[in-house]
């Protein structure tokens, strides 16, 4: 498994958005096509929203990448 570490700047990221900013899509709209397939897990969950709000301290699992979200310094 491929570990990301994601630095959440607010206090959240929408999940399509973190699947483009973490690089593992092209798009927002790349992002929810991903989400709606089934195949994005938070915190050993499967999530379906696509604008989820993502906080800190989460764990979004994709595929072989897991993506870390942490706060930033």
């Amino acid at each position: 498994m491929q570990e990301l570490t994601f630095e959440l700047e607010g206090d959240y990221v929408e999940l399509n958005q973190l699947l483009k900013l973490s690089g593992l899509c092209d798009s927002g709209g790349a992002g929810k096509a991903i989400v709606a397939s089934g195949a994005v897990s938070v915190d050993g969950q499967q999530e379906l929203r696509k604008t989820c709000k993502i906080r800190a301290g989460q764990i979004v699992r994709l595929d072989d990448f897991e993506i870390q979200v942490r706060p930033a310094c």
